[in-house]
């Protein structure tokens, strides 16, 4: 489909202007100027494009939707963390000044990136983390600033992860916790589950990790502590090197509980909480509200509306742990 052809002031203007920059050349300028060049869109995650291949197939897929095919109604431009989220900052930085027509944050890091680089580009993020007391917005029904998404976070989810561990060990008095203390969400989510496990005698061991480098020594000190169950928190990094998580996990035959499907489809034991493609693919409705006009800021934040039990009876096997049968049942997939 093709875009609103710019106002004749507009188009002046970009002739002008565009054709000396240093990025666009005079052709390039003429064709964007008739509406003949897909928008820009850049997108920052803090893992790899191979670790969230889902996530990015899931938002062109709701682009798609629109009828916003990819190369004829819009271009992509990423840029990928690999897990070192101190590099997020750089990323955004380079990316607001090759002045893409809108950003979309994988991750709430790169959103607020993002949102201290530029007032002027809009920005979606599908996965927000307390934006309000982030400064990233003023309200989720009026955002009122050039950012707007989707939160990330249900309260009580964190809890949830709780019940399944003592759906899972019974009799649990010692719980590992993986934590990465560079990310926001993992602390409001410690934070949570700290509460609900306060009116309980069960005790919380913390390991964190800030790179993938700091993730291999995690469960072996854990397995020496020892814990019976471990809880790893929702984490980019972590869901980036949940392939090696759940193997050293089951090397040291200790059950873990994740936030996302994708630890389970790995190797892992059993997650509960949002599906990540899900909102990906909903992002794709604001960008495309945005390409056609809308402000941001007049956008509502939205909540996760998916939520999803994932259990592996595989590596519930190879750990020696029988899973409930209510468990199973509750289960929105079994693989076996």
């Amino acid at each position: 489909m093709h875009f609103d052809r710019l106002q004749r002031r507009e188009f002046i203007t970009l002739l002008g202007g565009a054709a000396i920059s240093s990025c666009i050349s005079p052709l390039q300028a003429l064709a964007q100027a008739l509406g003949n060049v897909p928008r820009r869109i850049g997108y920052v995650s803090g893992g790899s494009y191979t670790a969230t291949a889902k996530n990015v197939a899931a938002f062109l897929e709701g682009m798609r939707a629109h009828s916003y095919v990819e190369g004829r109604d819009f271009e992509m431009d990423y840029r990928w963390a690999e897990g070192h989220l101190a590099r997020v900052s750089t990323l955004v930085e380079e990316l607001v000044r090759s002045k893409p027509d809108l950003i979309v944050a994988a991750i709430v890091q790169a959103a607020v990136a993002a949102s201290d680089t530029t007032k002027a580009i809009p920005i979606v993020c599908p996965l927000l983390v307390d934006p309000v007391r982030l400064g990233l917005i003023k309200s989720d029904a009026r955002p009122g600033s050039n950012l707007t998404g989707l939160r990330m976070l249900v309260e009580g989810l964190t809890g949830k992860q709780f019940e399944l561990v003592l759906d899972l060990i019974p009799h649990a008095t010692k719980i590992g916790l993986v934590v990465n203390p560079d990310n926001a969400n993992s602390l409001i989510q410690r934070r949570e589950l700290e509460a609900v496990v306060a009116a309980t005698a069960i005790t919380i061991v913390s390991a964190e990790a800030r790179t993938p480098e700091q993730v291999d020594p995690i469960f072996p000190m854990l397995a020496n502590e020892p814990v019976d169950a471990v809880i790893v928190l929702r984490d980019s990094l972590f869901n980036l090197e949940r392939a090696r998580i759940a193997a050293s996990a089951i090397a040291v035959r200790l059950p873990v509980v994740y936030g996302f499907r994708e630890h389970v489809e790995d190797g892992g034991l059993i997650s509960y909480g949002i599906s990540l493609p899900d909102s990906f693919r909903r992002a794709a409705d604001y960008v495309v509200k945005i390409l056609k006009g809308a402000k941001p800021g007049d956008l509502p934040v939205e909540f996760p509306t998916k939520l999803e039990l994932v259990v592996n009876l595989k590596t519930a096997k190879a750990l020696g742990i029988e899973i409930p049968p209510t468990l199973i049942a509750r289960a929105d997939e079994v693989i076996e």
